[in-house]
C-alpha cells in the first residue's frame, strides 16, 4: 500500500516538472515571435484591450457587476492604451507602467472581494480572472524584451543612436526574460559541441 502512494508522488513530481518545462518552451517561443513581430503584437495586444472592455461592459450590463469595479477596470485598458503608444519600448520606470501595476493589484483586490461576497462557479471566476485581469498584463510582461532588439528610430535625450545600435541593439546579446529563459535552456539542456 505505501509503495503506490510513494510512487504516486514520484509520478506528481516528474508531471508537474514536465508541465514547467513546457511552459517555459511555450513562453520562450511566445517570446522570440513577439520580438520578431512587434507590429503585429501591438495590434492583437490593442485587440485584447478592446474585446476585455467590451467584455467589462457587457459585465456590467447583462450580469450586474459593481460600477467601480467596472469602471477601474475600464480605466486600466485605457491606461494599457498609453503603454501602446511606445511599444514595443516599455520603460519600467514611466508613470504609465507603475500606473498599470498599481491598478492590476488595485483591480485583483477588487475582483477577490466581490467574488468572496458574490457566489459563482469557479469557472465562471477564472474566466473573469483570464480574460479581464491576466491576459493584457501577460502579453506586455511576454513582450518586455522585444524593444531591447528593434533598431533605433527616434532619439532621445541622452542616447547617440550609433552606440545605442552597437551597445543595445545586438540580436545575440539578450537582456530580460529570453537571457532567463536562454540561461534555463542551457542549464536543463546543456548543447553538445562537436569535437574534432
Amino acid at each position: 500500500m505505501w509503495f503506490i502512494y510513494l510512487l504516486s508522488w514520484l509520478s506528481l513530481v516528474i508531471q508537474i516538472s514536465f508541465v514547467t518545462l513546457a511552459i517555459a518552451a511555450g513562453l520562450y517561443y511566445l517570446a522570440e515571435l513577439i520580438e520578431e513581430y512587434t507590429v503585429a503584437t501591438s495590434r492583437i495586444i490593442k485587440y485584447m484591450i478592446m474585446f476585455s472592455t467590451g467584455v467589462l461592459a457587457g459585465l456590467y450590463l447583462f450580469e450586474g457587476f459593481p460600477v467601480l469595479m467596472v469602471g477601474v477596470g475600464l480605466f486600466t485598458n485605457l491606461v494599457y492604451f498609453g503603454l501602446l503608444r511606445t511599444f514595443p519600448y516599455i520603460l519600467l520606470s514611466s508613470p504609465n507602467f507603475i500606473l498599470s501595476c498599481v491598478l492590476v493589484v488595485a483591480n485583483h483586490y477588487m475582483a477577490f472581494q466581490y467574488f468572496a461576497q458574490e457566489y459563482y462557479p469557479f469557472s465562471e471566476v477564472l474566466a473573469y480572472f483570464t480574460i479581464c485581469l491576466w491576459v493584457i498584463p501577460f502579453a506586455f510582461f511576454v513582450s518586455l524584451s522585444a524593444g531591447e532588439n528593434v533598431l533605433p528610430s527616434t532619439i532621445q535625450q541622452g542616447d547617440d543612436v550609433v552606440s545605442n545600435y552597437f551597445t543595445k541593439g545586438k540580436r545575440g546579446k539578450r537582456s530580460g526574460i529570453l537571457l532567463v529563459f536562454s540561461l534555463l535552456k542551457e542549464a536543463v539542456l546543456p548543447s553538445r559541441q562537436k569535437m574534432y
